[in-house]
């Protein structure tokens, strides 16, 4: 699906709201302080752990990941995988799912750098090569891309390009977390864990763990666009993702009629 050009992810993760240690999770202070109230400004403390949380998922190595985006009436896409939060490679299964009855999900296996992606499993690949002479393949490869000639990027692209940014290489200034409209929303429970729930002053919403203080969801709405995308995070850790053989792949740049017949 065609989407007009969203702001910059990392600028879109680093607004986003993170992190709070867990007495505050709780959602209320001490015994001659009044409960807190969703919607208040983050505190001092909290700034100090906002600060650290894309770091230490850089640190962790990387994530199981779910990303959900209703981005059609009763359409469903949803990519389920795993990243390597230090190279900012991964995997996933992705299934768009309509809302027309007996008409069968659409599935793909994507590999993503951040420069590339693999779709694998893609009808008519095989046709096509044999019709143009080419060797087998399992895979077509391109370059990943933020906007095409009409001003428009691929959903998948933006997605493949969200997850990979929920991390970051150093920590952030705390200040920065002050200077802007960060409010705590409450707690939930999230693949159940219990969790604190921050929104930026864009919208966008961030759910921390208690006990570890990973992030473990990220809900962001991507530049006028009226659906959200959720990004939910588990079993953190070091992945190490193998992508495909170039043997068993085919390069769009190279033959761009193959990729222009199947639609990517």
């Amino acid at each position: 699906m065609p989407l007009r050009r969203p702001l910059p992810l990392l600028h879109l993760v680093r607004l986003a709201a993170l992190g709070l240690v867990l007495a505050l999770l709780a959602g209320c202070g001490g015994d001659d302080e009044p409960a807190r109230v969703p919607g208040a400004p983050i505190t001092e403390a909290e700034a100090d752990v906002l600060a650290q949380v894309l770091y230490r998922n850089h640190q962790e190595g990387g994530a199981d990941f779910v990303v959900t985006a209703p981005f059609a009436e009763g359409a469903l896409l949803t990519l389920t995988g795993e990243v390597d939060f230090a190279r900012g490679t991964g995997r996933a299964q992705a299934v768009t799912s309509y809302p027309e009855e007996g008409r069968p999900d659409d599935v793909r296996t994507l590999f993503f750098t951040p420069d590339d992606v693999w779709f694998g499993d893609v009808p008519g690949l095989a046709e096509a090569l044999t019709g143009a002479g080419l060797p087998a393949a399992a895979y077509v490869r391109r370059p990943i891309t933020t906007v095409t000639p009409g001003g428009t990027a691929s959903l998948v692209d933006v997605l493949v390009q969200l997850v990979p940014a929920l991390s970051a290489r150093q920590p952030d200034d705390p200040r920065s977390f002050l200077e802007r409209d960060y409010t705590w929303q409450g707690t939930q429970s999230v693949d159940g864990q219990l969790a604190s729930v921050f929104q930026s002053g864009s919208g966008a919403r961030t759910s921390v763990a208690a006990d570890s203080r990973l992030l473990v969801q990220y809900v962001t709405r991507l530049s006028d666009q009226e659906f959200d995308v959720t990004v939910t995070l588990s079993d953190h850790g070091a992945r190490d993702i193998a992508l495909p053989a170039d043997t068993d792949t085919v390069d769009a740049t190279v033959h761009p009629e193959i990729a222009g017949a199947l639609g990517l």
